[in-house]
């Protein structure tokens, strides 16, 4: 009998031993409430700190490294007497082209006329890119000006200066440059006389066109790659002397129009043209001075 009873009650003592030793371990690992309060505080003050402190720097810009050798390519900006110009050398042609001109600008002077003036190569272009009077030879098309001589007669030199085939685009001659285009640019200048001054930019486009289901950018090439765009744009601000602005926006297509096609056909919204060209337009002209946008002409 002892030698059974002996067993059993060893075994309970173990059991109740470990069970004991077990719930008491777990009562020391097990944390107290000012443990738990103690560790959050902490987590707290920690989060605070680390706001408080400054990132740390990154390293330094290695652009200066990088473009060691020079940029492939900036925005070609030529800036000219009584005009600015955005220079393409991938198309060989103006990307856009700004005047600001006055009625004592396009004031007629029997003096200075287009005459006296001759289209020349702009040597600020590199040879690569450059436009030149060969290219045009036998082409069939005209040398457009984007800035029209005619906007800008105050002296010989500034009127000569847009004669350069940097502010040139092939454009097709009869119907469009010595037709429609003629007209819009004597309107703008009929513009002088009613505002203070008027802003122009204008611009050649290369627009998509649908063919079996498909949509293509298309246009022919003359000389030595020089483009030969699809259309035409001029966005035209006139600004009064009390600062209020009117702005009409057109796109021609360049092609012979008939002589009797009305302006006002051709009236489009700005953003048309900034997502066409691929730039923002007049974006500093302050909205609540603007007091129509393409009313009738």
């Amino acid at each position: 009998m002892k030698r059974i009873i002996w067993p059993l009650i060893s075994c309970v003592s173990l059991g109740v031993g470990g069970l004991l030793g077990s719930y008491h371990q777990r009562r020391i690992e097990r944390p107290s409430c000012d443990d738990i309060v103690q560790s959050r505080w902490s987590i707290f003050t920690h989060a605070a700190t680390a706001k408080k402190q400054l990132p740390t720097p990154g390293p330094p810009n290695r652009s200066g490294e990088i473009m060691k050798f020079g940029f492939p390519g900036y925005d070609e900006v030529r800036t000219h007497d009584n005009y600015v110009l955005s220079y393409d050398c991938r198309m060989r042609n103006p990307k856009w082209v700004f005047e600001c001109l006055t009625r004592e600008d396009v004031k007629y002077n029997d003096a200075i006329t287009r005459t006296n003036c001759q289209f020349e190569i702009d040597q600020l272009v590199h040879p690569f890119f450059q436009s030149t009077n060969e290219d045009y030879r036998g082409s069939g098309y005209d040398r457009g000006h984007m800035a029209a001589a005619a906007n800008h007669r105050r002296s010989d030199g500034v009127m000569q200066q847009t004669f350069l085939l940097s502010n040139v685009s092939p454009q097709i001659g009869e119907g469009f440059n010595r037709g429609i285009w003629n007209e819009l640019e004597k309107y703008v200048r009929t513009l002088t006389k009613k505002y203070a001054k008027v802003y122009v930019c204008t611009g050649p486009l290369y627009l998509p066109y649908k063919e079996q289901q498909r949509t293509f950018v298309k246009y022919e090439v003359i000389g030595n790659s020089v483009a030969v765009p699809t259309h035409f744009f001029k966005i035209i601000v006139g600004e009064t002397s009390t600062q209020l602005f009117d702005l009409r926006a057109f796109i021609i297509p360049n092609s012979a129009i008939p002589d009797e096609t009305h302006l006002e056909r051709f009236l489009v919204p700005v953003d048309v043209i900034e997502r066409a060209a691929g730039i923002l337009l007049f974006e500093r002209l302050p909205k609540n001075a603007l007091r129509s946008v393409n009313a009738p002409l």
